[in-house]
């Protein structure tokens, strides 16, 4: 069966998109709006057979869509969703964040309550970081909770790049994008609480824009975003995320760092970032993995001598990724497997199975830039933010 996708936005991050779902059998892209003129012609190379619509209008009133995807800048997420719930209902793929502020998530909590939580218009939220085989075995192995226990730490340590150029230069300003906390690590803030299975209750936040931009001016104005911070929140029973978060570290040899400890022991995961990055010089790209480490019997004082706590040896796995899918995105395969899985999604309601849900939805995605926001106010004010009531309630 052919799903037919209309996709809103193919800057960069469009265009890993169409690259990627040109590779899933049955998916074809059959309508683009994109008002800017350099993007529609590199587009139009991942999508040939796409007609370009002049305007947003003109695309949402088109009848041969089976599915949406929206990957235009920030702050023009949460209007877009809204326009094609009212005018076009059909799955929808919407690239993180949801929105930039807290108006923009009260308006699209209205409309998860009256479409995609009907079984009217399931909305998927593109959190890519889910996706990446070595966080997928992360995961996994945190849920089953077989060599960890239970999660009570989990930190993420990302060191990268700068934020790249994109058109009109939206995302040099905290206006356009929510702020880096939210543009960038709502990701994260989604992995802590997939990995915690629950949400935080309080969010403290540290960080500021001690070195990127800060000689750039645009429009006479001078960029705003956070460069570096460190982020913690609480959940329930004393456990505990921390995100630190570096855009100024691009000779990093591994881009994420993932740890989640619990009672029984831990997980290590290293993620590379993409190898457009890698200096040729160096040799290959190191390869992502995970290390698995349990808490081991001795008597040494202050470790744990308990009967129920057995010695297994440390152990590191590396987990490869499909060097196809490495060149065609920047994300570790990742937006290939969640188009994989959108597309089932996207099949079966088109088959008129609606009761099928995603696996990221629109409410999840909402609580991931709630968190951000938060974390966006508690760096700016000092102060920790509770999530479980006031203006950051989740």
């Amino acid at each position: 069966m052919t799903v037919r996708y209309g996709f809103i936005g193919c800057g960069m991050m469009g265009q890993e998109h169409l690259r990627n779902l040109a590779m899933v059998q049955g998916a074809v892209t059959v309508a683009i709006f994109e008002p800017d003129a350099a993007m529609r012609a590199m587009a139009a190379q991942f999508a040939p057979d796409a007609q370009f619509a002049a305007t947003l209008d003109a695309l949402l009133v088109r009848s041969d869509i089976d599915a949406w995807v929206i990957t235009s800048p920030n702050y023009c997420h949460a209007e877009q969703l809204a326009r094609i719930a009212a005018t076009n209902p059909r799955p929808t793929l919407l690239e993180k964040p949801a929105c930039t502020d807290l108006a923009g998530v009260q308006v699209l909590r209205q409309l998860f309550d009256s479409t995609a939580n009907q079984g009217i218009m399931p909305i998927w939220t593109a959190m890519e970081y889910r996706y990446m085989p070595p966080i997928t075995k992360l995961i996994e192995a945190a849920h089953t909770q077989q060599h960890t226990g239970e999660a009570v730490m989990f930190s993420i340590r990302e060191h990268r790049y700068p934020f790249l150029t994109k058109v009109g230069d939206w995302n040099r300003f905290s206006r356009n994008t929510g702020g880096t906390l939210v543009e960038k690590c709502c990701h994260f803030f989604d992995l802590m609480r997939h990995v915690m299975q629950c949400d935080p209750i309080r969010v403290y936040a540290s960080g500021g824009q001690n070195h990127n931009h800060l000689n750039e001016q645009y429009g006479g104005k001078t960029p705003d975003i956070l460069d570096n911070a460190y982020v913690v929140l609480d959940f329930p029973n004393g456990r505990r995320a921390m995100l630190d978060l570096c855009m100024f570290a691009e000779g990093s040899r591994y881009q994420e760092e993932l740890c989640v400890v619990g009672a029984k022991g831990k997980l290590d995961c290293k993620v590379p970032g993409p190898g457009r990055f890698w200096p040729a010089e160096l040799g290959a790209a190191p390869v992502a993995q995970l290390t698995v480490s349990q808490r081991h019997q001795t008597g040494a004082e202050g470790w744990t001598n308990s009967p129920t706590i057995q010695a297994v040896p440390m152990h590191t796995i590396e987990i490869p990724v499909d060097k196809a899918l490495l060149s065609i995105g920047d994300h570790n395969g990742s937006t290939f497997y969640q188009h994989q899985k959108f597309f089932k999604m996207a099949k079966d309601f088109k088959l008129g199975r609606t009761n099928t849900s995603p696996e990221v939805s629109l409410q999840d995605g909402l609580k991931a830039v709630v968190i951000g926001l938060a974390a966006e106010q508690s760096a700016k004010t000092g102060v920790a933010i509770s999530l479980v009531d006031g203006n950051y309630r989740l």
